[in-house]
């Protein structure tokens, strides 16, 4: 290989089957009962560490499969003994879609290593590291490993050397990992390789590389990032893999056998694991969860920067008023918007803002005739602090006269955790279920609700059982 010869080490492999995989592809919609005959094969593997928790998971499990996350995630650690389990957190976001107080945060972070989470990569929208200090004084200060996470993006504004920084600044502030998320497999490899080498360079902790195959050019870019040293990849296994998801992890385990970086990982249970999800992938196809369009390359994505998840909720939105044939338009529209609000990485929640104001630009048939409360809050900064320079004059038609928030958005909030105990004390019996109260107030006091009365008509059929009543 010339200059680009392996260093001789070991690769390290996070498998998202269990959460990203599932999420880019079948609209998160993988229950428990899916993942827990395999856990014992997945937990003999070798992986790094099995990412199971966090990203949409969590709003999934009580809003579409009347699952308690909370004991999902506690059915996962009992089945996994020997593997490292993680999550992914929006910081000071948590998994919810807007800013919570400290005390909320802390709690949360708390509450989600005490229930088995070892590894919480933890990632702000903007790049903005205030809004993910009190997240990473939370996972330190309750034991868990600190995964710090950089989003990547392209624009005017997002060199080398701001992702470079942005990797020193996140060590400094305690990260035991770095990730470089590239959520919309906008890096390629040859720019894999000199942006890996450069944050080797600078940072002496483990380096993590996160990509998606939909541009085509995952496995290139996880290649490259190998030969510049990158420690560990994400990859999901083969039926849940590719296209809007990771490089497929049997794929990669074979190309990177024999050589310096060996990953080590055991092929036959691989494939014992895969054979489980292929009957997973299988069923959710017949119910319609499971687009077989979500496998397929597309290189649009390196002109607009939409995500998978991102055009499947452009595609949903314009199919609510039956204005499909839009599509075109609004991922025209959506690199205009991006930059007049500042260049912000389209990623949850950015990736919504951006994405409805797009729609709404292009239905109403004039830019910026009217804006969404959430797009209102972004240009004033109440998500955190935007990494390019915003359009004034649009700034001033969304916000008027209203002062921009230059100081951290969460010094503006009072503590929470007290109120929210109080507010939720009819329905929630642990601080677990106020904290899902927290994140989801529309969606939670019902679900929490059905979950105690089924919880207790199931214990008085018990009774009635062993009284044989």
């Amino acid at each position: 290989m010339g200059s680009f010869a392996m260093p001789g080490k070991k690769l390290y492999i996070t498998d998202t089957t269990l959460r990203d995989a599932h999420q880019s592809q079948a609209a998160t919609r993988m229950r428990t009962e899916d993942m827990l005959p395999v856990c014992d094969i997945l937990d003999n593997i070798g992986y790094w560490s099995l990412e199971c928790w966090g990203g949409a998971t969590f709003d999934a499990c009580i809003r579409f499969l009347n699952e308690d996350p909370w004991e999902r995630l506690r059915a996962l650690r009992k089945a996994l003994k020997n593997t490292k389990m993680q999550m992914l957190l929006r910081g000071q976001n948590l998994l919810g879609y807007r800013h919570y107080a400290d005390d909320v945060v802390e709690a949360f972070c708390a509450k989600s290593i005490e229930n088995g989470i070892d590894i919480i990569r933890v990632f702000d929208a903007l790049n903005d590291v205030r809004n993910m200090e009190q997240a990473i004084k939370s996972i330190k200060k309750n034991g868990a490993g600190c995964e710090a996470t950089i989003c990547y993006t392209a624009s005017p504004v997002h060199n080398e050397e701001y992702f470079v920084h942005l990797a020193a600044t996140l060590v400094n502030m305690g990260a035991d990992t770095i990730c470089v998320k590239d959520m919309a497999n906008l890096l390629l490899p040859m720019d894999a390789y000199s942006l890996i080498k450069k944050i080797k360079e600078e940072v002496n902790v483990p380096l993590h590389l996160h990509t998606h195959n939909t541009t085509g050019t995952g496995s290139m870019v996880y290649f490259m990032a190998a030969a510049a040293g990158v420690d560990i990849i994400d990859c999901a296994l083969s039926p849940f893999a590719n296209g809007t998801s990771q490089p497929a992890t049997e794929s990669m385990v074979a190309a990177f056998a024999g050589t310096p970086r060996d990953t080590e990982l055991d092929q036959k249970k691989l494939s014992e694991a895969a054979a489980h999800f292929m009957k997973v992938a299988q069923r959710m196809e017949e119910e319609g969860i499971l687009n077989s369009k979500v496998l397929r390359i597309d290189t649009n994505t390196l002109c607009n920067q939409v995500p998978g998840g991102m055009l499947s909720n452009l595609f949903s939105q314009l199919k609510q008023v039956h204005a499909e044939e839009r599509l075109d338009e609004v991922l025209q529209e959506v690199p205009l918007v991006r930059a007049d609000f500042g260049y912000p990485p389209l990623v949850t929640p950015t990736s919504q803002i951006v994405g409805t104001q797009a729609v709404m630009n292009v239905l109403t048939g004039e830019r910026y005739k009217c804006f969404t409360k959430e797009s209102k809050m972004l240009l004033k900064g109440e998500y955190g602090f935007l990494p390019g320079e915003v359009e004034e004059s649009v700034r001033k038609k969304a916000i008027g006269d209203e002062e921009v928030i230059t100081c951290r958005p969460a010094d503006l909030l009072e503590p929470e955790m007290e109120h929210l105990k109080r507010e939720s004390e009819m329905f929630a019996h642990s601080e677990e279920d106020v904290l899902t109260y927290a994140l989801f107030p529309q969606v939670a006091p019902d679900f929490l609700r059905k979950k105690y009365e089924r919880r207790k008509a199931e214990e008085i059929h018990e009774i009635n059982v062993v009284w044989n009543i």
